[in-house]
């Protein structure tokens, strides 16, 4: 009985035809548009803004330890040239 039930069910289920599409969309509905065009502008305008000032500060940075290092090994060579107060 059960069987019976769920071939019955299988054969009406086969049966359905599948959903035919209706047509295709118009443009208007699967275009961006003006909002779209002007909203990735901006993205885009930010992306590179935001890129500038990175590689800005990543220079600094760089430039900022070149600098440090310059320093710092002039000040240890300027130790070393010191002359030790003799010993009495």
């Amino acid at each position: 009985m059960i069987a019976d039930a769920i071939l019955r069910l299988s054969v009406r289920l086969a049966a359905t035809p599948a959903p035919t599409p209706s047509g295709a969309p118009s443009d208007d509905s699967v275009t961006p548009g003006v909002l779209g065009f002007v909203v990735t502008f901006f993205l885009a305008v930010a992306v590179v803004l935001l890129v500038l000032d990175m590689v800005r500060r990543i220079r600094r940075v760089r430039y900022r330890a070149e600098i440090a290092e310059k320093l710092d090994a002039e000040q240890a060579g300027e130790d070393r040239d010191e002359p030790e107060s003799p010993a009495r």
